[in-house]
């Protein structure tokens, strides 16, 4: 799965690996000059050298390389001084340094760019499948969770992801190249040194088995948190009306409670890599350490004190990245356990789909047909609707009425396809609407709703959100039908005042008028208004209502009303009970036949 996030930037990756590739280069250059350095400082020998051709000399020769080495040393010696000699190889020393600390800076900058691109990749994938996830998936899903798998989970698997690049690239790299060196110094040594190494990396494993298991609980429950606090910003008026702040502040306390104890285990873990590689890297310097100064205390030994030094210096080294493996594998599981979460999301399937024999239409000609309709939640065991026979003729208004629960609102939903029938069909001009594509399908409608969901932005491109490229005179004409434009321009900076969160700085009736003025824009053929102005105040209502005559003119209306008598001039009224259709006809005939309609309207009427 990573791996496809990390495509585009294999570029980065290719540069890196060759920049990791000179810092080892130049690491075994500096150390190189170690051996030079301490024969000088100590005197250590009166050796006379000579120098050997270097066509004779091969790759694999080192002592060759390491004789012709003092042969220039103690020539620049006799040249010009040992005073010189070793402030000229320090020199080197240092400049070798520079170089590889650059490139070290190098490798790690240029993988900064598919850190960061991994992740803004991970996160637009994440929003986009969200945008074309079904309205049903989210009844089932927590809003908190899914924002948490959007923050904090993407956050962990940035950090796992530069474990990941480091193991394969950088750390592989550093460990072969001084592992080849360790083997050109002295293959006894090494070979000594790498039987305590799978030892080393058996036991940093054996501490992180666990790590991801707990990583998934505490996951779980930064989602818990996430989903708290949403819930309390959502209901902040309710539970200070209750009284109830104690209350939600001891189910927070428990949560987060849960969550530390569980982080606290996987950050124990986590910080248990570096003391722990630590001492097993001492261990086996140690180990080494002995097992070398045996071999030079010995009769013809097989290599000096200056080269076991150098050893010493390239065998501590490695351990670095041995380390830093350590460490990717505890952040490894870790991410990959924010990992799954994630994929919870990318992997859910979304049935409303396309068809693939799919064909577009482009407006509304007869009508809209409900064909023997039936519908259950999927994670329902009864039928919301059941049995329902209904046309809908171009230019009529129909209103559908009932008690809460009857099915109003799912009966309006299955015409954009936000959920499709469990049997029968819904036809628009004789097609099944599951024929027809989705886009299309929607570009014919205008919804209006109960509560209206508008923006975090300037009312202008709030009215002009679902039409492209909309004029300033086409958003001004749209909202003086919807009894907005005066409203509008009585703030300060008029249309391109910003509304707050969810249009928090309007009234209810200014943000109800914002958004039937988005409709207005829209100019739909087929119109779904939702309990349009059921949270109004009557002077709002008055306003709305009008503005929504003005938008029903000459086009096909489905009205879900609370109030009935926002609804006395539909051509037709639906009354369900229950999911079926209990009684139909106009307001004057459902009065007259003295039944459930003539009941709500008596209720409504006390």
């Amino acid at each position: 799965m990573l791996r496809e996030y990390v495509a585009p930037y294999r570029k980065y990756m290719w540069w890196s690996v060759l920049l990791n590739i000179l810092s080892v280069i130049f690491n075994l250059f500096s150390f190189s000059m170690i051996m030079p350095i301490l024969k000088m400082l100590f005197n250590m020998d009166g050796k006379q050298y000579s120098l050997i051709p270097w066509d004779q000399v091969s790759l694999l020769d080192t002592q060759s390389m390491i004789n012709n080495l003092y042969y220039y040393v103690a020539q620049f010696t006799g040249s010009h001084g040992a005073s010189k000699t070793l402030l000229f190889l320090c020199l080197f020393l240092c400049i070798m340094t520079v170089f590889k600390t650059a490139c070290y800076f190098g490798a790690s900058a240029v993988m900064i760019p598919i850190r960061t691109g991994v992740v803004k990749d991970m996160r637009k994938k994440i929003y986009d499948k969200i945008l074309s996830l079904p309205i049903g998936y989210f009844s089932q899903e927590r809003k908190g969770d899914i924002i948490a798998r959007m923050s904090g989970d993407v956050q962990e698997v940035e950090n796992s992801v530069t474990g990941v690049l480091d193991m394969f690239v950088k750390n592989p790299i550093l460990i072969i190249g001084y592992f080849a060196a360790m083997v050109i110094i002295s293959w006894q040594l090494t070979l000594f040194t790498v039987i305590f190494a799978p030892v080393m990396l058996w036991l940093m494993g054996a501490i992180g088995r666990k790590l991801k298991e707990q990583s998934l609980e505490a996951q779980a429950l930064w989602s818990d948190t996430m989903s708290q606090v949403e819930e309390t910003l959502g209901g902040l008026r309710v539970i200070k009306a209750f009284l109830a702040e104690k209350k939600m502040s001891r189910r927070f306390l428990g949560i987060i409670d849960s969550m530390r104890i569980k982080t606290s285990r996987v950050a124990t873990r986590q910080a248990s890599a570096h003391p722990v590689s630590e001492c097993l890297g001492t261990f086996m310097i140690a180990v080494v350490l002995w097992f070398g100064g045996s071999l030079i205390l010995k009769d013809n030994a097989p290599i000096d004190a200056p080269t076991f030094i150098f050893f010493m210096v390239i065998l501590y080294s490695i351990i670095a990245p041995i380390k830093d493996l350590s460490k990717a594998a505890y952040s490894i599981p870790k991410g990959m356990a924010s990992m799954e979460r994630i994929n919870k999301i990318l992997e859910s399937g979304n049935p409303i789909q396309d068809a693939t024999d799919a064909v577009e239409i482009h407006g509304l000609d007869k009508g809209i047909s409900f064909n023997s309709v039936s519908f259950r939640y999927p994670d329902g065991s009864r039928d919301v609707l059941s049995g329902i026979d209904l046309e809908i003729d171009k230019g009529k208004t129909i209103a559908i009425v009932g008690a809460s629960g009857a099915g109003k609102s799912t009966l309006a939903d299955l015409i954009p396809r936000f959920y499709d029938v469990t049997d029968g069909s819904v036809s628009i001009d004789g097609t099944d609407i599951r024929k027809v594509t989705i886009a299309s399908l929607r570009s014919l409608m205008g919804n209006v709703n109960q509560d209206p969901i508008l923006f975090n932005d300037t009312i202008f491109n709030n009215i002009a959100f679902g039409v492209e490229n909309a004029t300033r005179e086409e958003v001004i004409a749209a909202a003086k039908i919807a009894n907005a434009h005066d409203f509008i321009m009585e703030k300060e900076e008029g249309y391109d005042t910003n509304i707050g969160d969810r249009g928090v700085k309007l009234s209810g009736g200014q943000r109800q008028r914002i958004s039937i003025a988005r409709a207005v824009l829209k100019n739909p053929p087929i119109l779904i208004l939702d309990e349009a102005t059921a949270a109004l105040d009557t002077e709002s209502e008055r306003a709305v209502q009008e503005a929504l005559e003005r938008l029903m003119s000459n086009r096909t209306t489905l009205a879900i009303a609370h109030r009935l008598s926002t609804i006395r001039n539909a051509d037709e009224i639906i009354v369900l009970d229950e999911g079926r259709i209990v009684e139909r006809g106009n307001h004057d005939q459902l009065i007259a036949k003295d039944g459930y309609y003539k009941k709500l309207y008596d209720m409504q009427a006390l």
